[in-house]
C-alpha cells in the first residue's frame, strides 16, 4: 500500500512539475536516438551528460534517467544542438514532441562535451560553437572559425546588423515590440542570431559531410529582459515569446535539413537560473592557474590513467633489465664468459 502511494505521489509531482517548472524539450532527434514518453524529471546539471550520450560519448557517471533509450551501436547523430532560453519555463510547442521537467535548474555549460569532440576528433574539423550573445560570451573550435567568420556576435555588431537588408525588424511582425527600447532590441538581436546561424548552415551545406560530429550551444537571455522590463501579462511578453518559439521551430527545422535530419535539437526553457554563472576562461583548450588561492594544479584529462600505466610500468620494466645485466656483468668470469678473452688466451697459446 505504501508503496502504491509513493508512486501516485511522485507521478502527481512529476506531472505537476512537467505543467509550472522549467522544461527540456526535444524538437528534433533522428530515428536511432530514442526519447521515452513520459514525465520524467531530469536534473539541470545532468544535461551535458545527455547531450555527450545523444552523441554516442560516454560519461563518467551513469545517468539514471529513464527518458533516453538506449541507442544503436553503429549509428550517431551528425551533430547537436542545445538552446537555452532564459526568463520562462515552458514554450508553446507542438504536443506531439517530446517534453520533460527540468529540476534544479544550476547553470551549466557544455565544455566537456566539447572538450571530447576534440579529444576524439583531433585530426578532423568538428564545428563547436557556443554562443551567447547578451554577455558577448562566445566560444568557436575548429571548421567553426571558416563558417561563422561574419557571424556578429558582440551587441554592437548584432545592432547593425538588424540595421541592414533582410534583417528580423522589417521581416517579423514586431506589433507591441519596439525598436527604439534596449530590451525589445536585445531580444530582437538574439532572434536575428539564430536566423543568420541558419543562413550560414545553409551555404555550408558540406559540414554534414565530415566524420567529426558539430556542436552547437546558445544561450539566450532576452526574453528575461522582457520579463523584467514589462511582466508576463504584457503583450510584449506574448508576441516575443510567439516570435521566439516560431524562430526556435524554424531553426531547427533549418538544422535538421542541413544534417539530414541526423541531427538532435534541444531546448532548456528557465525561468532563473539558482546561480549565476562564471566562467573562468573562455577557451577549453587554455590551462591557467591564474586565480588560484593555493596555487591547485589542473584537473587531468581522460588520458591520465593510460599515461600513467604507461610510464610506471615501463619504468619498472627498464630498471629490472639494468639491475639483472648489471648482476650477470658483476659475476661474469672474463675467462670463460667472455668472447673477447677466450680469443686472446687462445691467440696467446698459439703463439
Amino acid at each position: 500500500m505504501s508503496r502504491i502511494i509513493t508512486s501516485t505521489v511522485f507521478a502527481f509531482v512529476s506531472i505537476l512539475s512537467g505543467v509550472l517548472g522549467d522544461s527540456l524539450t526535444v524538437l528534433r532527434s533522428p530515428s536511432y536516438v530514442t526519447f521515452q514518453d513520459g514525465q520524467w524529471p531530469i536534473s539541470g546539471e545532468k544535461v551535458p551528460d545527455l547531450v555527450s550520450l545523444t552523441m554516442g560519448f560516454s560519461v563518467s557517471e551513469d545517468l539514471d534517467w529513464p527518458g533516453l533509450a538506449a541507442g544503436s551501436l553503429f549509428q550517431r547523430p551528425r551533430a547537436n544542438a542545445l538552446i537555452v532560453v532564459r526568463g520562462l519555463d515552458t514554450l508553446d510547442f507542438p504536443k506531439n514532441i517530446s517534453s520533460y521537467p527540468l529540476e534544479n535548474p544550476v547553470p551549466f555549460t557544455l565544455d566537456s562535451v566539447a572538450n571530447t569532440v576534440h579529444t576524439l576528433f583531433a585530426d578532423s574539423t568538428p564545428v563547436v560553437l557556443q554562443l551567447a550573445p547578451s554577455e558577448e560570451r562566445l566560444y568557436m573550435m575548429g571548421m567553426a572559425n571558416t563558417v561563422f567568420e561574419d557571424l556578429p556576435v558582440t551587441l554592437q555588431q548584432i545592432r547593425g546588423r538588424l540595421s541592414q537588408d533582410g534583417s528580423v525588424l522589417t521581416s517579423l511582425p514586431l506589433i507591441s515590440l519596439s525598436r527604439n527600447n534596449e530590451a525589445d532590441l536585445l531580444f530582437l538581436s538574439e532572434v536575428q542570431v539564430l536566423y543568420d546561424i541558419s543562413a550560414l548552415l545553409q551555404k555550408h551545406k558540406h559540414l554534414a559531410k565530415d566524420p567529426a560530429p558539430d556542436l552547437y550551444s546558445l544561450e539566450l537571455a532576452g526574453l528575461e529582459e522582457i520579463v523584467r522590463r514589462y511582466g508576463t501579462d504584457s503583450p510584449q511578453f506574448a508576441d516575443a515569446t510567439r516570435i521566439l518559439t516560431s524562430a526556435l521551430q524554424k531553426f531547427a527545422d533549418d538544422v535538421a535539413n542541413v544534417y539530414s535530419n541526423n541531427v538532435v535539437v534541444e531546448v532548456v526553457t528557465v525561468k532563473t537560473f539558482e546561480a549565476p554563472l562564471t566562467r573562468k576562461s573562455r577557451s577549453i583548450l587554455q590551462i591557467s592557474n591564474q586565480g588560484s588561492l593555493y596555487n591547485l594544479a589542473y584537473k587531468y584529462d581522460y588520458d591520465y590513467a593510460v599515461v600513467f600505466n604507461i610510464v610506471l610500468w615501463l619504468m619498472i620494466v627498464l630498471a629490472l633489465a639494468v639491475i639483472v645485466t648489471s648482476y650477470n656483468l658483476w659475476n661474469m668470469d672474463p675467462g670463460y664468459d667472455s668472447i673477447i678473452y677466450r680469443m686472446t688466451n687462445q691467440k696467446i697459446r698459439l703463439d
